[in-house]
């Protein structure tokens, strides 16, 4: 096959992903826009709190029931990774836009607070690593008074020891990033220390109590970065292709030890953990909501009002 051929086979290939790509977007599309709009006309356009609460809870349920009917939760959700979903009416009266994003694509800041054993160690030593790595290039004041209003959330008396029947197993840990982000107010008011409003914990860290593995498929480049010690301009630019390959290729071919990080990325296996955000008009405002969608399951709905 001549140089010609190639770049042609190429540029198929590309385009062909490309159309797989946008038929997927389509078909999520249709399926919420023809459950959503039937419930448009029921509700007045002088929509008070309390009726966007209740037009919430519609869409709530009729999200999460489309997403049990979808059979590829992977084609689903890749999809929805991707891009943030615009629904509209052409006459402007009905306007939502739905994003997800993966729970476990970071480090979960909960293995912090892991008891000390062969089973847990891989995963307490990346955690309190990529902490104090954080801790130390962003110049902290007091990292071991952070420490300290961390594991005093999940339960922990010290941070070698958790008691079996600790407050982590009652509240369930840290399980969302507004309860990480109250903990990191509560240490910058009392420390005054400017600096840790710096840090991008959400490129790092994950923050769902149930997060066993790393979704590293779908992890930041910056993340990628410091697991595998590739340059991080490389890693923008592998995660920015749309026919960027598997992971793993990608460390293995950069130089980089896969093997060395295996036990704790989901690898091939795709987790249906996922946290979606739902902006939508109503009664001349707009109003957000968010939610978990884990294994089939919707929980932990929060309403945030008119914004």
């Amino acid at each position: 096959m001549d140089k010609t051929q190639c770049i042609n086979t190429q540029v198929r290939s590309q385009q062909g992903f490309a159309l797989m790509i946008t038929l997927s977007v389509l078909s999520v599309i249709i399926a919420l826009t023809m459950v959503l709009l039937s419930y448009f006309e029921e509700v007045q356009q002088d929509a008070s709190d309390t009726k966007a609460l209740i037009q919430a809870d519609l869409y709530y349920a009729d999200i999460t029931t489309i997403f049990k009917g979808f059979k590829d939760k992977k084609t689903l959700f890749s999809v929805l990774y991707r891009t943030a979903l615009p629904l509209n009416t052409e006459d402007g009266r009905f306007s939502l836009i739905l994003q997800c994003e993966p729970l476990s694509k970071g480090v979960n800041i909960n293995w912090l607070g892991l008891k000390t054993s062969t089973e847990t160690e891989a995963r307490l030593t990346v955690t309190q690593e990529l902490f104090e790595a954080l801790a130390q290039e962003y110049d902290l004041e007091d990292t071991g008074r952070l420490l300290e209003l961390l594991y005093e959330e999940m339960g922990s008396k010290d941070q070698f020891m958790i008691q079996e029947q600790s407050r982590l197993h009652q509240k369930n840990g840290i399980i969302s990033y507004q309860q990480f982000a109250d903990i990191v107010s509560r240490y910058q008011f009392e420390v005054d220390d400017s600096e840790i409003g710096k840090i991008p914990w959400k490129k790092y860290f994950s923050f769902s109590s149930r997060s066993e593995k790393i979704d590293g498929e779908y992890s930041s480049p910056e993340l990628i970065s410091y697991l595998f010690g590739i340059d991080l301009s490389t890693v923008k630019e592998w995660a920015s292709s749309l026919e960027k390959g598997s992971l793993q290729t990608f460390v293995t071919q950069n130089g980089g030890d896969y093997t060395q990080r295996q036990t704790l990325l989901a690898g091939k296996e795709f987790l249906e953990e996922t946290q979606c955000s739902v902006r939508y008009a109503l009664g001349g405002g707009y109003y957000r909501f968010t939610f978990e969608y884990i294994e089939g399951g919707a929980k932990h709905f929060e309403f945030f009002g008119k914004q």
